[in-house]
């Protein structure tokens, strides 16, 4: 009788641990978004004020400015943490105002009365430490996404992750666009 019971207590303790496993990984991976996103709301609160000198000194970039303000509302506007394309929606427009704040840092170079101004440099230095800031947490967001995933797809892992409903999380992916090289002729 007791044998029974053993044999029974071992692949239920087994399936709890896994259990346990996996939602410890999909906290992770959300703690770890929930990183990301401290610090893309410090480049979205930067993005105003590099804005605001900028408009001081640069005059055929209105569309370029126009752009920036568009994506920081896209990249800012909530989505659901648990909603796999809400997530992926919200990484890619972030990543593409990353790209867009990128054309702006360029464009900068052709305004010498802007590029010497003591207060944009000090901003494009604090835009600089925060993209810094954004890399570091994006690396430890998709170390944390692969640990879930390979929970979530490597058997028994599947059917357990079903059963706790915990499913994949994306990564946090450069577009097309900014894996393509920049053409500094294209933006000035």
């Amino acid at each position: 009788m007791d044998n029974q019971i053993f044999l029974y207590a071992i692949p239920l303790v087994v399936i709890y641990v896994w259990y346990a496993s996996l939602i410890g990984k999909r906290n992770k991976a959300k703690e770890a978004l929930s990183s990301v996103d401290v610090q893309l709301k410090q480049r979205a609160n930067l993005i105003p004020n590099i804005l605001t000198i900028a408009k001081k000194f640069i005059t055929h970039e209105k569309k370029l400015l126009t752009d920036i303000t568009e994506l920081r509302a896209k990249a800012t506007a909530g989505y659901d943490n648990t909603n796999k394309q809400q997530i992926q929606e919200h990484l890619k427009a972030s990543e593409m105002l990353g790209g867009k704040m990128g054309e702006l840092m360029i464009a900068v170079e052709n305004y010498p009365d802007l590029k010497s101004d003591q207060t944009m440099l000090q901003a494009m230095q604090t835009y600089n430490e925060v993209e810094a800031q954004i890399s570091a947490a994006r690396r430890f967001y998709n170390a944390a996404v692969t640990s879930l995933n390979n929970a979530v797809q490597i058997f028994p892992g599947n059917l357990i992750a079903k059963l706790a409903n915990v499913g994949e999380m994306p990564f946090y992916e450069a577009t097309e666009a900014d894996k393509a090289p920049i053409n500094a002729a294209d933006i000035l």
